[in-house]
């Protein structure tokens, strides 16, 4: 796969950073990240993470950045037509950061097909804590930015993602919240040109419906330069 041109598909968090860290390093070519909102187009579809945000890590990454804005119910047509439109520029592979989640990989090894790309999933079955110390060991910096209130209290959002805090969690989460406890948002690494700055307006709490999570808390994190900051 050595030089072919490739697309992230990109949610800001562990995962998928670990996952492009590990596609530069094999020799692929990652020209953009594929970054999905909700409807509003402010803010990331799952994590709740300001456009802003992403554009600034992005812009830290030296990696272009293309979005999507979508509800659940247009979502795959939507992701599906942003591969079929990176297909035609030239891209060939779409890389994504699931570890272990069948009907996740069943899902993007679809939607690809659909538009002429390969999925390659650089984390594929591997340890789920094995991952996470890597991410360490690598030098990334994470925050945490989202928790399911079914899983996890207002009090383990806004934390700094390390060992302590893997060490915290309750019996049965799981140290890489693959199973959607929590996710994070990566404010540094060793493919970052430089830190990503942010400030925060503190935690608040989300009611989704059941089929798309229920009660959730959400750290509001910002980009410090960002214009809803400095005005």
């Amino acid at each position: 796969m050595n030089c072919m041109n490739a697309l992230v598909s990109w949610s800001g968090g562990k995962d998928s950073c670990l996952a492009l860290w590990r596609a530069q390093q094999s020799g692929l070519k990652v020209t953009a990240l594929l970054t999905a909102l909700d409807e509003t187009g402010l803010r990331t579809r799952s994590h709740g993470v300001s456009r802003h945000l992403i554009e600034a890590q992005a812009a830290a990454l030296g990696v272009a950045v293309h979005f999507i804005s979508a509800t659940w119910a247009d979502y795959e047509a939507q992701f599906t037509a942003a591969l079929r439109e990176a297909h035609a520029d030239g891209i060939s592979v779409a890389v994504f950061g699931d570890i272990d989640l069948l009907p996740h990989r069943e899902w993007e090894e679809k939607v690809c097909a659909q538009a002429g790309l390969r999925a390659v999933l650089p984390l594929w079955d591997e340890s789920r804590r094995a991952l996470v110390d890597e991410f360490w060991a690598t030098g990334f910096a994470a925050r945490v930015v989202c928790v399911d209130g079914r899983h996890l209290s207002a009090a383990f959002v806004g934390r700094a993602f390390d060992a302590a805090y893997v060490q915290s969690l309750p019996h049965g989460v799981d140290a890489c919240g693959e199973n959607g406890e929590f996710h994070t948002f990566v404010t540094d690494g060793p493919n970052f040109a430089k830190p990503v700055s942010w400030v925060s307006r503190g935690v608040h709490s989300v009611q989704a419906p059941a089929e798309f999570g229920g009660h959730t808390y959400h750290f509001d994190l910002l980009d410090s330069s960002a214009p809803e900051v400095v005005a």
